[in-house]
């Protein structure tokens, strides 16, 4: 099970008592947990983008560790612009679609 990272700007207090529930706030804004299964991941990213597409404000960033992906990192964004991580040459990139 992999290091599950999610980051908020600018939301409604709602993400933050649920995010609690579930993560580690190290940081405003940002929570961590160390062995989140993929079906929580899923299930908490759903209540997420359903609150989101609700009320539309500010803009979260899921990050999670997936061995088949470019840099072995899977990024999920929700309020901001799509990003893939992309090798340039052995060089990973933030590459914004």
């Amino acid at each position: 099970m992999p290091l599950t990272i999610i980051v908020t700007r600018d939301v409604e207090p709602r993400y933050r008592g649920f995010l609690t529930s579930v993560m580690l706030e190290i940081a405003p804004g940002t929570y961590v947990a160390p062995d989140m299964s993929a079906g929580v991941r899923k299930r908490v990213w759903g209540v997420l983008q359903s609150w989101w597409q609700e009320l539309g404000r500010g803009a979260l960033v899921l990050v999670w560790r997936d061995t088949s992906a470019v840099g072995q990192l899977r990024i999920e964004t929700l309020g901001e612009p799509p990003k893939t991580i992309a090798d340039a040459d052995g060089v990973l990139l933030v590459k914004r679609k």
